[in-house]
């Protein structure tokens, strides 16, 4: 690893929109480094490990969940807004870990969950113990049940992980009491988004992570907060005996009037923060909507500034597939003025290795869909299918390629440096997500793309403990992925982001919004330029002619000036070189 103090600082650090082209790394703090051998990553480790980002090339970081947490589900069920879990570190350490990142040009951005909170949080607990009515239970969506002693839920909707989406209380005289919702774990009650106070505490809690030095925040289920006050049941999904979870248009629990106001809200909280040392804060939306129309309505001016383009990941490996949603997201986003922002994989999706070595790799979006994908659904179809790893990893560096060489911004799970895969064959003994749980084990959840990472040696822990067993067990065949073995080889994936990144940050035509498509003879090809930069993806069987100038880079080796399939390039054109 390079010495940060004699490393040239990121130069785009302090631009008032450094965030329209940012390439953000995704940090899983459970899963990243453990510093204090334990067995789970902290945020010391992630200290130790900031060179790494630096090295990389990334311009900012995005922590997910690192809240007091019973670890119900990975961390989104948070305890405390405003600290750090025991099992991570201290206030202190966050604030250390803020500052080296500062020190090395990185942003940093966290999690925002406000959909639901823990059932552990102080609040929920207060509402189980007062009465049906009280201000206590009005934070919450508490409801009487229907039919003969209220023992029906108060309606149809299931939960995204298996399920009722309501769980019935009990009185302290032991008598069945009232619902409450939870469209996720029985352990995330879902918050009153009807309620100021709960508005309120938001909006303190983002000032509290602004004032401490944070940059952004990724906005959880972005989505889902505000629902229909009449709480109607949902069309029933056959498949499941409950109210559907697809997410269209006119759905009484996802994406309803009023989150805009919740948007704006938020916005003018980050707005002030515009005449900082560190300018202003941001937010990125995660919501899987359709059409994309509605999605970019998150996006509008006054709203929030990027959102996830999940289209990208849940498309097909395909020239034509992936052409349709590169066009739409690009014009839906310049009708209201933000930047795209790519995503190919995250800690809720099977590692993009592994699902492009699948026989099915997405969804056809030259074909007309009426649901948005979902993550849980598509890793759960993924994970039956058989894997070809060796197609698998040449597709994702050709992936990389074709993510950072588009105009916006990208984010880069961690792992997809190292060209990880899926751990399809944890041991059902060990599995954590509560989807294993409440789909009656029957779907094994995200946990295969949660595998801490491995950073050297030649057997786990591969660096990310000194000798404690990690809290998912590591691959033996992860000994050749390590970012140590692979810093060693020019040809490794570690290496091909390294140069594809520091080329992204170097040339002005990659941190612009200039794009056209290009025309190039033969196969399944999909090319576009970037100012004097040409960015070539062959997604057919043959290989095909690059256009004349430098290769500023390829995912795999060229045969006679030539571009083999599930490859790709970015040339430099008019002397553009790197």
């Amino acid at each position: 690893m390079t010495d940060s103090a004699a490393a040239p600082p990121n130069p785009h650090f302090l631009a008032a929109d450094w965030w329209r082209h940012a390439v953000v790394y995704q940090i899983y703090p459970r899963s990243f480094a453990d510093a204090n051998n334990d067995g789970t990553g902290d945020v010391a480790g992630m200290i130790d490990r900031l060179d790494h980002l630096a090295d990389l090339g990334v311009d900012a970081v995005w922590v997910s969940p690192w809240y007091p947490s019973p670890l119900l589900d990975g961390g989104y069920d948070v305890a405390d807004y405003r600290d750090i879990s025991p099992d991570f570190g201290t206030l202190a350490d966050a604030d250390a870990f803020i500052a080296g990142a500062h020190a090395r040009g990185l942003r940093v951005l966290i999690d925002l969950v406000p959909n639901h909170a823990s059932w552990d949080h102080p609040w929920f607990r207060a509402a189980l113990a007062a009465t049906p009515g009280s201000p206590e239970r009005a934070l919450y969506l508490f409801r009487d049940g229907r039919g003969p002693g209220g023992d029906q839920a108060p309606n149809n909707w299931g939960s995204l992980f298996g399920g009722p989406a309501w769980t019935r209380t009990t009185n302290p005289d032991g008598t069945p009491g009232q619902w409450y919702l939870h469209l996720f774990d029985t352990s995330q009650p879902d918050w009153n988004w009807e309620n100021e106070a709960v508005r309120a505490e938001i909006d303190s809690v983002l000032r509290f992570w602004f004032d401490r030095g944070i940059d952004g925040f990724r906005i959880d289920v972005a989505d889902s907060m505000v629902k229909d006050p009449a709480l109607p049941d949902a069309p029933l999904d056959p498949a499941t005996g409950y109210g559907t979870n697809t997410k269209r248009p006119g759905m009484p629990h996802w994406d309803v009037p009023g989150l805009d106001d919740v948007q704006r809200r938020w916005r003018r909280v980050a707005d002030a923060y515009a005449d900082t040392e560190l300018g202003g804060r941001v937010f990125v939306a995660e919501a899987y909507l359709d059409p994309i129309e509605r999605l970019v309505s998150y996006v509008e001016p006054d709203r929030l500034h990027t959102t996830f383009n999940f289209d990208a990941l849940i498309s097909e490996w395909s020239a034509a597939s992936q052409r349709t949603v590169i066009a739409t997201t690009l014009a839906a986003h310049a009708e209201v003025g933000a930047p795209t922002t790519w995503v190919l994989g995250n800690h809720d999706n099977t590692r993009v290795a592994t699902r492009y070595g699948k026989p099915v790799t997405g969804r056809d979006f030259t074909q007309p869909s009426d649901a948005a994908g979902d993550p849980i659904d598509l890793t759960a179809q993924l994970l039956a299918l058989p894997t070809d790893i060796e197609r698998g990893r040449r597709r994702a560096r050709a992936a990389a390629l074709l993510e950072l060489g588009l105009p916006g911004g990208a984010y880069i799970y961690q792992g997809e440096e190292l060209g990880l895969d899926e751990v399809e064959d944890l041991p059902e003994a060990v599995l954590q997500d509560p989807v294993w749980e409440r789909s009656g084990h029957t779907i094994r959840g995200r946990d295969g793309c949660r595998v801490p990472l491995p950073w050297s040696g030649d057997a786990a822990p591969f660096g990310f403990s000194a000798d404690a067993d990690p809290w998912l067990p590591m691959p033996a065949h992860w000994a050749e992925l390590t970012v140590e073995r692979q810093a060693a080889d020019p040809a490794s994936t570690l290496n091909l982001y390294r140069r594809a990144l520091h080329l992204r940050r170097d040339l002005p035509d990659l941190r612009t919004d200039a794009f056209a498509w290009h025309a190039l003879d033969g196969g399944e090809v999909l090319a576009f330029t970037r100012g004097a930069v040409v960015v070539v993806v062959n997604f057919g069987a043959e290989p095909v002619e690059l256009p004349a100038g430098e290769v500023l880079v390829a995912s795999a080796e060229l045969t006679d000036g030539r571009l083999g399939t599930d490859a790709a390039a970015w040339v430099g054109l008019d002397g553009v070189t790197g």
